[in-house]
């Protein structure tokens, strides 16, 4: 009833202004709104006209009728057949309805050519000016006024040079300065007794520059990162010099009052520019957007829905994949891999991001940043080998995720604990696998990764001891056939890599584990040339990148989140430009296994092939149902400019099979393009830079890297999927 309602209130000013201009620019569009009596008919007419265009290109007819569907394929479409196939798509899925989860589930109605037959012929509709914008551009780029090329390679690394990286002695400076600012203003309040600490104290006489020194040996205690961690948007304030603007500061209050937990730690917080000096203007705003909350977050906390319904776990029941798990330690998506979350510290974070994907457990209080209430109950030593027994148990498996929180803000105890039992797991699968008839072996564990944002945000956790911890591991579970150890972790800007940043990571390198990226496409992060500058640097201090997602969720993080025609955008505008020829991809499986040379190696395979960068990860949106996928076509928009995209799954990767009962996800975008240039030209970007992006309304899922393979038995594994029950309700 309330898009009845709608189709009934007149367009506004601006509206009407870019619907003239549609019409004018498109005189077969406008004979066929005006001469039909209903939006019915013109639609139809307006498929007649459009087909033929799609029959010029027999990989575009291809495509759209899905023959076929393939990534090669995908790379053969025309800039025209993008808009004939949305136009298509958009007609075949007129007058459906979608809940809309950034409204709390209010219906989403599409029906784009019903909206301008009504504003045309009537002045009404409902429809807002971005949706018209979108239009006009859809129009252009079927009749070819709008052709976007590949932008140049200097093109490319002009936009790149923008961003400073942390690593440049000019930024150390400015972080020093940073320091010493957090230092002093520290260096007071435990003077003054406002910071009471048992273990970070001055003893009495001692003079301003000993206590100066004093901070200097605690700032590389990561211990010292975590008891001074900023929780209240007043002391957020003062330790940037008071540089936050009145609206950020209500912003920040509202949320404190809500309950929103803050947790920053002195570290990170030397990362954010006060002083702002030319050369390093908006290069720390990624950064930024991860601190500082928004005002939908604010207003959606309380109300915020989990994102991943595979995520919702209930003991021994079926998740959204149908998988069934022992506890909330265990998250799975996939049959080869299941992520492990233990009860220690780890469940806890180095800070917390604002779009982190958890937000809504912090809502719960399920998650917090007490971190002595998080430390292991005793009963932990004895569920640990339990829950691990999973595991072992399981046909499939054969990659375990440690992760949290944050696994590496478990003590050294605990994590070397936690490994060694993973040893002896994977050590109990491999000879109950011996007892097993040749056909019906199970998958035995291959790869062990530690997910980690601590080398950005406390790069001081990253010791010696903790490496010797990590190689001794790696050395003896080597010797049992495991053949792959990755730190995945998460940088979001090339500001975040630091000198500190660097050393942590070398020391990671050096015990033998490689360490792979995944970046969030928050909307700072997707600028022009931001993400690969930041692949450049990943690359020089060798790390590898493996994913860059879309942001996650509804309305609390509408703010961050990039459209996913951006995505598509940067992969073929810019990524294309660290690709490596097809005859060099069997270099890339090396990498993983020379973590200790990875630096030198990924230099050489640069220079060899002049890339300035590795692009090695894939552009991908973890669905609201199952999995992770960039496969998708825009089938409708909103009357606010917001597109609704139909995801199917990444079909070159193994799921489990229910995907095939769940058929296609439907994600409504949080902001339309329109308001997303307009967020970037408040950043200070030119909006024709970006003028393409409103023609990427699909996507293909990017081949996989050889290198995040997994490696082949000497044995066939058995096809049989435990732990999984399949029903209409899994996960509800």
């Amino acid at each position: 009833m309330k898009n009845i309602r709608l189709d009934k209130i007149a367009i506004n000013v601006h509206a009407r202004r870019i619907l003239l201009t549609i019409l004018e620019e498109n005189p077969i569009l406008e004979r066929i709104l005006r001469q039909f009596i209903s939006e019915k008919e013109a639609m139809n007419s307006i498929k007649e006209w459009i087909l033929p265009k799609l029959k010029k290109n027999p990989a575009a007819e291809a495509f759209y009728l899905k023959k076929e569907h393939s990534h090669e394929l995908f790379q053969q479409l025309k800039w025209e057949d993008f808009a004939a196939i949305r136009l298509l798509d958009y007609i075949k899925h007129a007058g459906e309805s979608y809940p809309d989860q950034n409204i709390h589930g209010e219906m989403a109605v599409t029906n784009p050519i019903k909206m301008m037959w009504l504003a045309t012929n009537r002045g009404i509709g409902g429809a807002k000016p971005d949706f018209f914008l979108d239009m006009l551009e859809l129009f252009r780029q079927l009749n070819g006024t709008m052709k976007p090329e590949i932008p140049p390679r200097e093109h490319v690394e002009e936009w790149m040079d923008r961003y400073p990286s942390g690593l440049e002695p000019k930024i150390a400076e400015l972080r020093k300065e940073n320091r010493d600012r957090i230092i002093r203003i520290f260096i007071e309040k435990i003077d003054s007794g406002e910071i009471n600490s048992k273990r970070y104290y001055f003893e009495h006489g001692l003079t301003q520059e000993q206590k100066k020194e004093k901070m200097y040996e605690w700032w590389s205690e990561s211990r010292f990162h975590l008891s001074f961690a900023v929780r209240s948007p007043g002391l957020l304030n003062e330790l940037l010099d008071y540089s936050l603007d009145p609206d950020t500061m209500d912003i920040l209050y509202a949320a404190e009052e809500k309950g929103i937990p803050f947790f920053v730690n002195p570290y990170y917080l030397s990362l954010l520019n006060v002083q702002t000096p030319g050369f390093a203007v908006g290069g720390d705003l990624a950064i930024r957007c991860y601190i500082v909350y928004s005002k939908q977050l604010v207003e959606e906390f309380g109300e915020i829905q989990a994102w991943e319904k595979e995520d919702k776990v209930q003991p021994g029941k079926p998740n959204a994949a149908g998988w069934i798990l022992p506890s909330h330690n265990i998250h799975r998506r996939y049959p080869e891999v299941a992520i492990f979350i233990p009860d220690t510290v780890g469940r806890a974070c180095g800070g917390l991001c604002a779009s982190c994907q958890r937000m809504y457990d912090f809502q719960s209080g399920r998650y917090n940043f007490n971190l002595q209430k998080l430390k292991p109950e005793e009963s932990w030593n004895e569920r640990l080998p339990k829950l691990l027994t999973y595991f072992k148990n399981d046909a499939q498996l054969r990659d375990i995720l440690l992760t949290g929180g944050d696994a590496l803000m478990s003590s050294d105890k605990n994590l070397k604990n936690i490994l060694d039992e993973i040893y002896k797991m994977a050590l109990q699968k491999q000879e109950e696998n011996k007892k097993r008839p040749k056909h019906e072996k199970y998958a035995e564990i291959l790869r062990v990764r530690i997910g980690t944002r601590l080398p950005a945000y406390l790069p001081m956790r990253i010791t010696p001891e903790l490496a010797n911890i990590l190689a001794e591991f790696k050395d003896k579970a080597s010797k049992i056939g495991v053949k792959q150890f990755v730190i995945q972790t998460h940088f979001e800007s090339p500001m975040e890599i630091t000198p500190e940043t660097k050393n942590a990571v070398q020391l990671l390198l050096n015990s033998g584990w490689a360490v792979a990226n995944q970046l969030v496409f928050t909307a700072p992060a997707s600028r022009r040339g931001h993400t690969a500058k930041l692949r450049k640097v990943l690359n020089d201090i060798g790390i590898l990148t493996y994913y860059t997602f879309t942001v996650k969720g509804f309305k609390e993080n509408s703010a961050n989140f990039t459209p996913n025609a951006r995505a598509v955008q940067e992969e073929l505008e810019e990524k294309y430009l660290g690709r490596l020829p097809e005859g060099e991809m069997g270099e890339l499986l090396e990498l993983m296994h020379d973590a200790e040379n990875i630096v030198d190696n990924v230099k050489a395979l640069r220079e060899k092939n002049d890339l300035p960068f590795l692009a090695t990860d894939r552009n991908i949106l973890n669905l609201p149902g199952v999995g992770k996928s960039l496969t998708f076509r825009t089938i409708g928009i909103t009357r606010y400019g917001r597109r609704i995209l139909q995801f199917d799954h990444d079909r070159t990767r193994n799921h489990s099979p229910i995907i095939d009962q769940m058929g296609k996800v439907i994600v409504i975008e949080s902001k339309s393009i329109t308001e997303y240039l307009r967020q970037l030209e408040d950043m200070g970007e030119n909006r024709e830079e970006y003028e393409g992006v409103f023609g990427y309304s699909l996507g293909e899922t990017e081949p996989r890297m050889p290198m995040y393979e997994y490696p082949d038995y000497d044995f066939d594994v058995t096809d049989e999927m435990t732990h999984l029950e399949l029903g209409v309700e899994a996960g509800d």
